[in-house]
C-alpha cells in the first residue's frame, strides 16, 4: 500500500466489473479501484465483494501489472500484531446512497448524480477532464438544481435527523465552479430548507455566489421526473407563499450526507468502543476526541459529521491526547534517518540528469514523452535523460539514485507533475545518492501543460519541451546551500486564561512541557464563566473550575493574572516576551506562543436593548432564572448584529444555544409561550436534534429576513414585537414578557497583540490561521498557534478540541532539541545595504532588522529562523542588496530568457 501511486492501472486491467449505472458508464468502477477524496487521488482499494480472488481465487491481474509492486495478496493473508500505547480511530464516513429513495430517481436517470459524483466531473483529473457534461448525450448543461439535505435531516424515510454539517458549503462550491466552467449563461439553483454556512468567511462565500447569479430556493424538492428522451429533468416545488412552481433542469446534483462506514462501526465494537445513537464515536464536550475506552481517541467524521478544518483540528487534537498519554516513552523508538556525506560540487562543470515521467497515460498519453526526452538530450551541460513509468515510484527512486553516482551527475531536472506535492520526494532522493537537496529543479508538464492542453497534443509536446528548456537552464546555475537549524527552548507562552487558553496549558505541561499562562483580568476562565451548560447539556461551571484547579496547582505551569503583554522578539523555538505585572516586568524566554485572546457577546442599541429591563442577551435569562417567574411569552430573536455589513459573519454558535435555552424554559415552564425568529436556523451536526425537540415541546420559529428584521417596541404591560411570517404571508404581533437577544460574538481586542508577534488579522479582527483547511491552528511564522474564539465564534467543546490541538502542534516543535528550518531565506549584501529600512518595514514576519555596524551606520540584517522566503524584501529594495537563496535573480532570469 505504501508503495501505491493512485495511477489506476490496476483498475485498467481489472476483469470484474460492478454493475452500479453510474459507475459502469463514468468511472468504470470495478473490483480494485482508487478512490477520491475532494477530487484527490488517494490509495487504491479492494472491494472483496466483487474481486475474483477473495470469491473464487485466482484472477491477481492487479498484482500482475502494478508498476510499483504495491498490490501483494500474499501479505493480505497475513494477521499483523502491533503494540501501541494509544489507537487513534480516523475511519471516515461513507456517503448517503440515495439509491433507497425512489422519488430521486438516482439509479434510473443518469442525469441524476451524487454530489461525490459530480466532484469528479468537475475534477480535471476525472472521467470528463474536468468538463461538465451530461452523463445521458454528452451535452453541456445550462441549468442544474442542487437538492440539500438528501439523506440527512430526515426521519421518515432514513433515521438521519442530524444535519451532515458540510453539504451546504459544498453546494455552494459545486455551484460556483461549475459557473465558472460553464460561463455566465449557466442558470445554478440550490434548493434548500436553511442555509447552514456558519464555519469561518462561509457567509462571505454564501453572499458572494448570489451576486454571481446562484439561484437559493427554500424549498424541498419531493419528486424528479424525466420530460424527454435526452434526459432532460422536471422538478414541482412549493415556495414559502405557498406557490407551485414546476423547472426544468438538465442535471440534478444530490447533496448527500454522511454516515459512519459499516466498516467504522465494527472496527469501534471490535475495539470496545461506545457508539451514540446515530453510530458515531460517542465523546463528552469537555474530552472531545477521547472515546469510552481509555488510551482509544477518534478524530474526524467518525465522531460525527464535519468539516475538513474540524476533521484536522481534531486530528490534531487526539494525537495531542496520544501524546500525553505516551510522553514517559517519547522517543524511545526513534530512528534518525542518515544520508551519505554530501559531495561537494559547486565547482565542477555542471552535470545534468532529465528525468521525463510518463505518469501514466497523464502525461504519456498527451505529451510525446520520448521526444521531449531526445530534446532534452541535446540541451547543454545535460549528459542524460530516463523516461520513467512513473518517476515518484519506490523503484525509480531507487533507481534514480543508481543513475546519480553511475553518471555523477551534480544535477537532476525531473519533468513530471507538480513541485507543491513531489518536489520534496526528489530532493529526498538526491540526498540519498549524495547530492544537496537543492540541486534539483522541477518541470510541471502535467498540471502547467497536458492537464490544460489534453486535445492538443502536439502543442503539449512543444510546450512540455520549453518547460524543460527552462528547468534545465536555471538547473545550470543552481548552488547547494547548507541545512539550517535552531536549538529550541522547551516552553510555551499562552496569551489567555480562558477554557481554550488553559486546556492548551495542560495539554502541554502534562506532557512535560512548562507553560505560562498570561491573563490580562483577575481571574481564570474567559467567557466560559457565563455558560452554564454544553449543547448536550454538561455543566461548564463543574469543569471550569475543576479546570482552574488544575492549571493553578500544576507544577509546570506560571499564572500571570492582571497582566499585559507589552513587548515580544525571537523567532521559532527562541522567543521572548516581557510581560507586565503592576510595576513589575517579567522577561519570559519560551520557543513557542499559543494566543487564546477569547472574544465576547457584542452590545446592541437594537430592539430596545439598554433602555428597557425586559430586554435581555444570551445568558441572562439562564444566569438569572427569577427573571423568568410569572413570565407567560418570550421571544428570542436571532442574528442580532451579525450576518450584516458591520459583521458579515454568522456567529456559529447562537441558534444552538437559544434552542437550548428555548427547550429549558418550556420544560421547566411549560405554560410559558417560546418564539424564536430567525434567519437560518442553524443547529449543524448532531445539534439538530435540538432543533427537532424544541418544535416537539412547542417553541415556535419563525423566519424573518434582512430587509424585514422584526421590530421592538414598548407596551403597557411589557413589549410587542412585530413580525411578518413568510408562510403565512402575514405580519405577526407577539406580546413578550421578555425578549432575548443572541447578538454578534466578536474578537477581543487583538490589534496589540497582533502587532507584537506580527499576526495577521482579517477584516473582522479574528486571528487569520496559516491555511484554512491544512494548517487552521498554525499562523503563517512557525511556532505561533492560535485557539478558541480568538480564531472564530466557537462551542465550547470545540475550543476545548482547537486547544488541544494548537498545543500538539506545539508540541512538535518542543519535543525536538533543535529544528530545521528552510535554509530558502533572504541574504543581504551589507556593501550595497544604504539601511533605509524598507525592507524591514515591508517584511510581515518580523524577520529582517536594522542592525548598527561599526562605522557604517545601519545595515539591514535577516533573521533566518524568521524568515519564510516570500521575497518582498528582495523585490522592493532600492539598490537590489537582497537576493534570494535558491531563487536568485540570475537563477530566475535564467529561466525566463530560456522561454523567449
Amino acid at each position: 500500500m505504501d508503495k501505491c501511486i493512485a495511477c489506476g492501472t490496476c483498475a485498467e486491467k481489472c476483469p470484474a466489473k460492478t454493475t452500479d449505472a453510474f459507475n459502469e458508464g463514468l468511472a468504470k468502477r470495478k473490483a480494485i479501484y482508487v478512490p477520491y477524496a475532494q477530487a484527490v487521488p488517494l490509495k487504491y482499494a479492494i472491494d472483496k465483494n466483487r474481486c475474483i480472488y477473495f470469491q473464487k481465487g485466482k484472477c491477481r491481474a492487479c498484482e500482475k501489472f502494478c508498476p510499483t509492486n504495491a498490490i501483494n495478496f500474499d501479505d493480505k493473508e497475513k494477521d499483523i500484531t502491533l503494540t501501541v500505547g494509544s489507537v487513534i480511530l480516523t475511519a471516515g464516513f461513507t456517503p448517503f446512497n440515495p439509491d433507497r429513495f425512489d422519488n430521486y430517481q438516482h439509479a434510473k436517470f443518469p442525469n441524476v448524480v451524487t454530489s461525490m459524483e459530480f466532484e469528479r466531473i468537475l475534477s480535471a483529473g476525472g472521467p470528463f477532464g474536468g468538463h461538465i457534461h451530461r452523463l445521458s448525450d454528452g451535452q453541456e448543461p445550462r441549468k442544474i438544481a442542487w437538492l440539500q439535505c438528501v439523506g440527512s435531516r430526515d426521519l421518515n424515510r432514513c433515521d438521519n435527523e442530524y444535519c451532515s454539517s458540510v453539504c451546504c458549503m459544498y453546494a455552494i462550491k459545486e455551484s460556483v465552479i461549475a459557473k465558472e466552467h460553464l460561463g455566465a449563461d449557466f442558470e445554478p439553483a440550490i434548493f434548500f430548507m436553511d442555509m447552514r454556512t456558519h464555519g469561518k468567511d462561509f457567509e462571505k462565500y454564501y453572499e458572494r455566489a448570489k451576486s454571481q447569479g446562484v439561484r437559493f430556493i427554500r424549498s424541498r424538492v419531493h419528486t424528479i421526473t424525466e420530460t424527454d428522451a435526452s434526459g432532460t429533468l422536471n422538478l414541482v416545488y412549493v415556495t414559502e407563499s405557498g406557490e407551485r412552481v414546476s423547472e426544468e433542469f438538465d442535471m440534478v446534483v444530490l447533496s448527500v450526507g454522511m454516515e459512519p462506514a459499516a466498516s467504522a462501526m465494527e472496527a469501534a465494537k471490535t475495539l470496545g468502543v461506545e457508539l451514540n445513537p446515530y453510530h458515531f464515536v460517542k465523546t463528552s464536550d469537555m474530552t472531545p476526541v477521547s472515546t469510552s475506552r481509555e488510551g482509544i481517541f477518534v478524530a474526524g467524521a467518525l465522531q460525527g459529521p464535519k468539516d475538513i478544518p474540524q476533521s484536522v483540528v481534531e486530528a490534531s487534537a487526539a494525537a495531542c491526547s496520544a501524546g500525553i498519554h505516551l510522553a514517559s516513552a517519547r522517543g524511545t523508538l526513534v530512528k534518525e534517518k542518515t544520508f551519505p556525506a554530501e559531495q561537494s560540487v559547486q565547482d565542477d562543470a555542471p552535470r545534468i540528469g532529465v528525468f521525463v515521467c510518463n505518469c501514466g497515460i497523464n502525461i504519456g498519453g498527451i505529451a510525446d514523452v520520448p521526444a521531449v526526452a531526445a530534446y532534452a538530450r541535446e540541451l547543454g551541460n545535460v549528459v542524460f535523460t530516463e523516461e520513467p513509468l512513473f518517476a515518484c515510484s519506490q523503484d525509480a527512486q531507487e533507481k534514480m539514485v543508481e543513475i546519480i553516482r553511475e553518471q555523477k551527475l551534480n544535477r537532476v531536472v525531473v519533468a513530471a507533475c507538480t513541485p507543491r506535492t513531489h518536489e520534496p520526494l526528489f530532493q529526498e532522493t538526491i540526498r540519498n545518492a549524495g547530492l544537496n537537496a537543492y540541486l534539483f529543479e522541477m518541470a510541471n508538464i502535467r498540471n502547467q501543460c497536458t492537464w490544460v492542453h489534453s486535445a492538443e497534443k502536439e502543442k503539449a509536446t512543444e510546450k512540455a519541451k520549453d518547460l524543460v528548456r527552462m528547468a534545465v537552464q536555471r538547473a545550470n546555475i543552481l548552488e547547494p546551500i547548507p541545512d539550517l537549524s535552531v536549538g529550541v527552548n522547551k516552553s510555551a507562552l499562552i496569551v489567555g486564561g480562558g477554557i481554550a487558553g488553559m486546556t492548551a496549558a495542560i495539554s502541554l505541561a502534562d506532557q512535560g512541557f512548562a507553560a505560562s499562562i498570561v491573563e490580562k483580568s483577575s481571574s481564570l476562565g474567559g467567557a466560559a464563566r457565563d455558560v452554564l451548560h454544553t449543547w448536550r447539556g454538561e455543566n461548564i461551571q463543574e469543569h471550569l473550575k475543576k479546570l482552574v484547579d488544575r492549571v493553578s496547582n500544576h507544577p509546570q505551569i506560571t499564572v500571570f493574572t492582571q497582566s499585559e503583554i507589552v513587548d515580544a522578539s525571537g523567532f521559532v523555538g527562541n522567543f521572548e516576551t516581557r510581560v507586565k505585572t503592576g510595576t513589575e516586568i517579567h522577561a519570559i524566554q519560551h520557543g513557542v506562543v499559543i494566543v487564546a485572546t477569547g472574544g465576547q457577546a457584542s452590545v446592541t442599541d437594537e430592539y430596545l436593548y439598554g433602555k428597557h429591563p425586559a430586554v435581555t442577551r444570551w445568558h441572562d435569562l439562564e444566569q438569572n432564572p427569577e427573571l423568568l417567574t410569572g413570565v407567560g411569552s418570550v421571544v428570542f430573536i436571532q442574528c442580532v448584529g451579525s450576518r450584516n455589513d458591520q459583521r458579515p459573519y454568522c456567529s456559529r454558535i447562537c441558534c444552538t444555544s437559544s434552542v437550548y435555552q428555548a427547550i429549558d424554559i418550556k420544560e421547566k415552564h411549560p405554560d410559558t409561550d417560546v418564539f424564536i425568529l430567525y434567519r437560518d436556523i442553524r443547529t449543524f451536526g448532531e445539534r439538530e436534534v435540538l432543533y427537532k425537540k424544541a418544535r416537539e415541546k412547542g417553541v415556535v420559529f419563525i423566519r424573518y429576513s434582512l430587509n424585514k428584521k422584526p421590530v421592538v417596541t414598548e407596551a403597557a404591560d411589557g413589549l410587542d414585537v412585530r413580525v411578518f411570517d413568510p408562510i403565512l404571508q402575514k405580519e405577526l404581533i407577539i406580546h413578550a414578557d421578555r425578549v432575548n437577544l443572541a447578538t454578534a460574538i466578536e474578537p477581543s481586542p487583538n490589534e496589540d497583540i497582533a502587532a507584537l508577534y506580527k499576526l495577521p488579522v482579517n477584516a473582522e479582527k479574528f486571528f487569520m490561521e496559516a491555511h484554512a483547511k491544512l494548517r487552521p491552528v498554525d499562523f503563517a511564522s512557525d511556532g505561533l498557534f492560535v485557539c478558541g474564539i480568538a480564531h472564530y465564534p466557537k462551542s465550547i467543546d470545540e475550543s476545548i478540541a482547537q486547544a488541544m490541538a494548537a498545543a500538539g502542534r506545539a508540541a512538535t516543535v518542543l519535543a525536538r532539541t533543535s529544528i530545521q528550518i528552510s535554509p530558502l531565506v533572504s541574504q543581504v549584501n551589507r556593501d550595497l545595504c544604504i539601511g533605509c529600512g524598507l525592507c524591514t518595514d515591508i517584511c510581515p514576519f518580523g524577520a529582517i532588522i536594522q542592525e548598527e555596524v561599526d562605522g557604517k551606520g545601519f545595515k539591514a540584517k535577516n533573521i533566518s529562523a524568521s524568515c519564510k522566503g516570500c521575497g518582498l524584501c528582495a523585490s522592493s529594495c532600492p539598490k537590489k542588496a537582497i537576493d534570494m537563496l535558491h531563487f536568485r535573480d540570475a537563477q530566475i532570469l535564467a529561466a525566463v530568457c530560456a522561454a523567449a
